[in-house]
């Protein structure tokens, strides 16, 4: 959950910064023939631009994850945790999605600053592994987590399905992406339970709720099959979700009034296809559609889907 919530706001913020930041990094280039005008990209202020950005985003984010995360749980020695499973590992695909968002937030900011292409892969994979690498050693000193092995392998998944085919086609023609929508339960337990792990505000639901979270894989069909008339812009997306999860391994909770054991809910996991937009491929000159295109690129669009859920077939016209 603090990987996604951190996630969504560096791709938000640094995608502002360099937006707003093209008009002064640029140097005025004159034809002494025809005495014409062109502007180039000033890259070593850029280079500047993004080692600043990144040092106080990066730091500044994991300062505010020590606070915010970390302040309610008493510091231990180093510590290992078998989380294995847990959640249904949910949080595990959500490691390898902010992984994969976090490598091409990077690459962007890399290539915008002039950097070569496979120097950018390899600057921006270490910066993923590095980044998550950092939050995961303040789990392994905090009481409420532990180091685990498993979340580790899952950062190297994301950042190497983002890596391998940058590396390969220059492209991303499979993205990791997110979708969520609120969950209210009828039930008072589950409700105030919902409000203790998940949080009471709508904005806290979205990011934090695991039964209300899908992840994506989604496929550009004109990039992997050419010769199927399908829009450059339309992808097909298979998904991977979970429900009744109120605990990490259990549903069972302390309440004041007691202990709280579920067992009449069965918790599972279920798989989606559908439909998708890749917004990155719809053409545009205006710099601002492109700003918000990139960020909205992590994001899956409600569209017609199938789901497959303990073993039976079932659609929604708009799932999100």
């Amino acid at each position: 959950m603090k990987f996604i919530t951190t996630c969504f706001l560096l791709l938000v913020f640094n995608t502002q910064c360099f937006t707003q930041s093209n008009a002064i990094d640029t140097l005025l280039k004159v034809d002494t023939v025809s005495m014409k005008v062109d502007t180039i990209p000033n890259f070593k202020k850029r280079q500047t631009i993004v080692a600043v950005s990144n040092l106080l985003l990066y730091t500044g984010s994991i300062s505010a994850l020590n606070k915010v995360w970390y302040a309610n749980y008493p510091k231990t020695t180093f510590h290992l945790y078998n989380d294995g499973g847990e959640w249904l590992n949910m949080d595990k695909v959500g490691h390898a999605y902010s992984a994969y968002q976090i490598s091409r937030l990077q690459f962007n900011t890399l290539k915008w600053a002039g950097v070569k292409p496979k120097k950018a892969v390899l600057y921006s994979s270490l910066t993923s592994i590095g980044y998550q690498t950092i939050i995961e050693t303040l789990d392994g000193f905090s009481s409420g987590w532990g180091w685990s092995w498993k979340d580790m392998a899952a950062n190297g998944l994301g950042t190497g399905l983002w890596a391998s085919q940058q590396l390969a086609w220059g492209e991303q023609k499979v993205k990791l992406k997110f979708s969520t929508h609120y969950n209210k339960y009828s039930d008072s337990q589950l409700e105030y339970r919902n409000n203790q792990l998940f949080g009471k505000f709508f904005t806290e639901r979205l990011l934090k709720d695991y039964n209300a979270q899908t992840f994506w894989l989604s496929a550009n069909i004109n990039s992997i099959c050419p010769k199927l008339p399908a829009p450059k812009w339309l992808n097909i997306a298979v998904g991977y979700g979970a429900e009744n999860m109120f605990g990490g391994f259990a549903n069972n909770w302390s309440t004041p009034t007691g202990d709280v054991a579920r067992m009449d809910l069965k918790r599972y996991a279920q798989w989606y296809l559908s439909l998708d937009v890749d917004f990155e491929r719809i053409p545009t000159k205006s710099k601002a559609l492109k700003s918000l295109f990139y960020v909205l690129d992590a994001i899956k669009m409600p569209a017609p889907t199938l789901m497959l859920v303990n073993g039976k077939i079932s659609g929604q016209w708009l799932y999100y």
